[in-house]
């Protein structure tokens, strides 16, 4: 403890500092003759209690903060001890060196406010002592969540931000290097527990997982290291947050480094990220690449003075005094010395987070004092507009002052407090980095600032991180590698959303992004390519004239077309011959001119289907076949007639005359013509595209309409055809001369064959090929007749024409 004198008229500020002793060095960085060393310097707590007196130093000999008052302070060394914390508060309160409840007993100076604690859950406690006597209390290092509540905490202050802002900020980081599967490790404290379920909420909204939560048990000695550290090392996540402060940080990696854990990423909450654990250098290894949050760094000038004269044992010039001697000992300063070749972790001056915490801390008093100080009566905030007396003012009067302070420091930085006694949220990024010499820096990559803009809150240089790993590359910690486009993520059962298998996109259905959730269905004209990651346009299908299926089916119809007109042409020719004149010469010439028509028909399937060869393709084709198997049966039935009639005393000769042919074709083609004609008015064929049949394909086909109109048009073919069939089997041993009834059973068994193996076949066939089946069927069926009924008959016509002088 400190007692300091203060005239003409003081104010005390009291100061909780941790884990050492005060009376060791109490004249530590004291203005003096006498050079310490660099490390005595560097001393967390002693930094920060000397950063409370150069603060108090600055503003006491500034006239414009307040005049004519001088602060002072009281220093209690806590040891890190809960209960050392409550009795030099409670000593405060009583103003005397045993505690009173409820009593105190004080002269002098009166006491303004307490710096304090470092600790959050010690903070707790103290705070909801001080908030029932609504007492001051600016903490300069305490982040925990809890202390944001201003209900339950109504007097409690920091300069440093609330872990809330931590954890997201540590959220985002993760989340920006694309880790989504990582461990947390925390203090079984108020600071770690508290924080790392922050971290853990936003880690699940940005949607990573966790793979393990371990607690770092603080009441073990050996923080239940073994444990964790088998843990991080058997894991398969390569990224580790640790959110617990250097005290408990330490046993871990020691555990780390004698289990030989490589391979991790450790992230760093504010309690650890710039600690001087990185000077160990069995712990370089493991340190390096260290990523995290680290409260924002700020210099104060006269540490950098006094530390320069301390680090290079020199003396400024402005510093000489000259009632006393000068140390011809001591070298004095340039400014221009490099501090580089110190070759000491703790160089860096620009460093000293949590002691420039303190510094802004003592500023923020001092400035609430500044506006108390300033008031003028009539116009002040309390009751009749009064101002506070600055020589005998309240806790709660202060307090006022406190919640509406607003200021600049020397780098810029405005400080001021929300609603809940918590400062604007800035954090630098820091990243380990190891020296050349073989040091370890912390090298700031970035920034979590919250009073920035939206899109800059968050900004950090990747390029200028380094990883343990050597590599430029960000490290990947992933439960599953990311799905290709093409595939979708499927949530393995049991295990958290970021473990998952890759399962390929449905048939028609795409994904274009990496680690898609689902797959989207392509328009119903188009269709995946072979990745399944792009939709691309059907490709149309009919029996096209281009290609060599249509090619080949055009010129065979065609060809085969003349081939009845060829004969057609014989028979012209030789139509005075017993053969032809056998053979119904009327009836044939009809026959032959129909077969030609049934060759031609065949090509209204092929090509583009447009919608008007849609409407009459199967009505002509059934027409058309209909004439010529209607001259058949003609044909059939008048042999028959014709050998019935030469029985003596028959009455069909009558029946023999060639009207009797005409008149049975006529009727034949009725039936069809009512049959079409029906079909064509109630459900006509139409175009339609296809896509259920094939769908990676359009179909450009004619849809028939009616299916039962169509089936029955064929029946009656078939029907006309198996008549036909039965005559002529039946008559197949007549006594005719060139036995017509056997061509014609030859020509209809033929026919009813290929149309009977049509049926299944077209079922079974898709698309084009349907098409392509029909048309084959229609050549078939007409060689078939052409073949079995006028081949025999070509032939001896050719014989008798050779044969002939």
């Amino acid at each position: 403890m400190f007692n300091v004198k203060i005239s003409p008229f003081s104010l005390n500020i009291y100061s909780t500092v941790y884990s050492f002793h005060l009376q060791q060095k109490v004249n530590f960085l004291l203005v003096s003759k006498k050079t310490e060393s660099v490390v005595g310097f560097l001393h967390p707590k002693e930094r920060e209690l000397q950063a409370l007196r150069f603060a108090l130093d600055e503003i006491n000999k500034n006239a414009e903060i307040l005049p004519n008052i001088t602060l002072g302070f009281r220093a209690y060394d806590s040891c890190a001890l809960l209960q050392y914390d409550l009795e030099g508060a409670l000593q405060i309160l009583t103003g005397l060196d045993r505690h009173i409840p409820n009593y105190r007993c004080s002269s002098g100076a009166p006491l303004s406010s307490i710096i304090g604690s470092a600790i959050s859950t010690h903070s707790v406690l103290l705070a909801s002592i001080m908030g029932i006597y609504n007492f001051p209390q600016v903490s300069h290092f305490s982040t925990s969540a809890i202390l944001s509540d201003h209900i339950r905490f109504p007097s409690f202050f920091r300069t440093v931000p609330s872990d809330i802002f931590q954890s997201k900020g540590l959220a985002d980081l993760v989340v920006h290097l694309r880790w989504t599967w990582v461990g947390l490790v925390a203090s079984d404290n108020d600071y770690g527990q508290l924080g790392i379920q922050l971290l853990q909420q936003e880690l699940f909204k940005a949607g990573a997982c966790v793979a393990f939560n371990e607690k770092i048990l603080t009441s073990y000695p050996d923080r239940n290291a073994p444990h964790i550290v088998k843990i991080i090392k058997t894991s398969t996540a390569k990224v580790v947050v640790l959110y617990a402060t250097d005290f408990d940080v330490g046993p871990i990696l020691k555990e780390m480094a004698k289990q030989n854990v490589t391979g991790k990423i450790l992230v760093a909450s504010e309690g650890w990220s710039t600690s001087t654990i990185s000077s160990l250098g069995k712990f370089s290894a493991l340190l390096n690449g260290t990523i995290g949050l680290a409260l924002q760094s700020g210099t104060t000038p006269a540490w950098i003075k006094i530390f320069w004269e301390l680090a290079f044992i020199c003396r400024f010039t402005s510093d000489k005094n000259e009632s006393e001697p000068w140390d011809t000992n001591v070298k004095e300063c340039t400014g221009s010395e490099n501090l580089e070749n110190l070759q000491n972790v703790y160089n860096d001056v620009s460093n000293l987070r949590s002691t420039y915490s303190v510094y802004t801390a003592i500023l923020v008093v001092a400035n609430a004092l500044k506006d108390m100080n300033n008031c003028k009566n009539g116009e002040g905030p309390f009751s009749k507009r009064l101002c506070a007396d600055i020589k005998d003012f309240k806790p709660w009067q202060l307090l006022y002052y406190l919640k509406k302070v607003r200021f600049k420091l020397n780098s810029g930085k405005e400080v001021y407090f929300d609603k809940n006694g918590d400062p604007p949220a800035v954090y630098d990024i820091v990243n380990w980095q190891l020296s050349p010499t073989g040091n370890m820096r912390y090298v700031k990559v970035g920034s979590f600032d919250m009073t920035a803009p939206p899109d800059n809150i968050f900004t950090i240089n990747t390029s200028s991180i380094q990883w343990n790993s050597g590599e430029n590359e960000v490290p990947i910690s992933v439960c599953s590698k990311s799905c290709p486009p093409g595939f979708w993520k499927a949530a393995r059962r049991g295990e958290p959303v970021c473990c998952y298998d890759c399962v390929p996109c449905p048939q028609g259905e795409i994904s274009n992004q990496t680690d898609s959730f689902t797959c989207i269905k392509c328009p119903w004209d188009m269709w995946p390519n072979p990745e399944k990651s792009n939709c691309l346009p059907k490709v149309i299908e009919y029996l096209s004239y281009e290609e060599p299926l249509g090619t080949t089916l055009a010129c065979t119809s065609t060809f085969s077309s003349f081939v009845p007109v060829i004969i057609l042409k014989f028979f012209l020719q030789f139509k005075a011959t017993p053969i032809v004149k056998a053979n119904n010469y009327s009836l044939s010439c009809l026959l032959l001119l129909s077969l030609s028509f049934c060759f031609l028909c065949s090509l209204m399937f092929i090509g583009f289907p447009k919608p008007e060869n849609c409407l009459v393709r199967q009505a002509a084709f059934g027409m058309v076949f209909s004439l010529c198997v209607s001259c058949i049966l003609a044909k059939t039935i008048m042999v028959v007639f014709a050998f019935m009639a030469t029985k003596p005393g028959s009455n069909l000769k009558k029946w023999t005359s060639p009207w009797m042919s005409y008149m049975i074709i006529s009727i034949c083609l009725l039936l069809q013509f009512i049959l079409c004609v029906t079909w064509l008015s109630f459900e006509p064929p139409f175009l339609e595209k296809n896509i259920v049949t094939q769908p990676r394909l359009i179909i450009l086909q004619c849809n028939e309409g009616s299916p039962t109109a169509f089936w029955c048009m064929l029946g009656y073919l078939g029907l006309l055809a198996t008549i036909s069939f039965v005559v002529a089997f039946l008559a197949r041993k007549l006594p005719d001369s060139f036995n017509e009834a056997k061509y014609i059973t030859f020509s209809m068994l033929a026919f009813l064959s290929v149309w009977v193996s049509y049926i299944p076949a077209s079922l079974s066939s898709q698309g084009k090929y349907t098409v392509a089946m029909e048309v084959f069927a229609i050549l078939a069926s007409s060689w078939a007749i052409v073949f079995c009924m006028f081949a025999p008959k070509c032939f001896i016509i050719l014989t008798l024409k050779n044969n002939c002088p």
